[in-house]
């Protein structure tokens, strides 16, 4: 009996420290870093393969059958995890959003730009552009819902092919691939500073790990629709 309350002594306290992390402001900041090196995991394997489009029709196809029908229980896993952490992202990111705007209700009357991005200043417009995106694409390429092109259950290929044929698709894919590399380069900096893997420096806006992220992800992601649009692709 005195075993099962100081297990349940123990539970409590758990939860209760775990709230006042959520609470504060350093938490919720940890949090947003963490979610967001996830997401930024996820999206470098993504886009590795992607890029095994231009490969072959079926070795792209192959891949798909590898994800959804030999380890689909481990995809539907990295599913929820990043489901969460992007839960987590967002509802972090609005509350210190609105704690930081009821902190200051009037805003400097001269700001200094020194240490400012264009990066840093477009992070909550691009990170809706970046939600809604995400939306689109699963609309498009996974459930099919979106037809720009009649849609080929199991032939990612041509689904894919097909769909960046048609020049508003893939002008949204490219304008969502510029909102993502300027998320990644400010928020993957952002990230590891958070996190104290990186320390300050004496020129803020020198940061060649994000900078050289940043580009390889959008160029990786950017080159599948602009190739198959100029008909490098077929």
């Amino acid at each position: 009996m005195a075993g099962s309350r100081a297990q349940a002594s123990l539970g409590v306290g758990r939860v209760h420290r775990a709230r006042l992390f959520w609470q504060s402001t350093v938490g919720k900041k940890i949090v947003m870093s963490v979610t967001g090196l996830i997401m930024v995991g996820f999206v470098l394997l993504h886009m590795i393969g992607n890029l095994q489009l231009f490969e072959s029709a079926a070795r792209l196809n192959a891949y798909s059958h590898f994800l959804h029908h030999t380890i689909n229980e481990l995809l539907w896993l990295v599913r929820i995890v990043l489901l969460v952490s992007v839960v987590l992202h967002i509802v972090a990111a609005a509350q210190l959003t609105r704690i930081d705007r009821a902190a200051r209700p009037v805003g400097y009357r001269k700001q200094d730009r020194q240490a400012a991005t264009v990066a840093s200043r477009s992070m909550r417009w691009g990170g809706v552009a970046i939600a809604l995106f995400v939306i689109f694409h699963l609309l498009h390429l996974t459930t099919g819902t979106i037809q720009p092109v009649p849609y080929a259950p199991g032939d990612v290929y041509a689904n894919v092919v097909g769909g960046f044929r048609v020049w508003w698709v893939t002008l949204i894919y490219v304008l969502a691939m510029i909102a993502l590399g300027l998320h990644i380069f400010h928020g993957a900096w952002s990230s590891i500073r958070t996190l104290g893997v990186s320390r300050p420096r004496p020129e803020p806006t020198r940061r060649p790990v994000a900078t050289l992220l940043a580009v390889v992800l959008w160029a990786g992601f950017s080159i599948v629709p602009l190739a198959v649009f100029f008909g490098w692709v077929r």
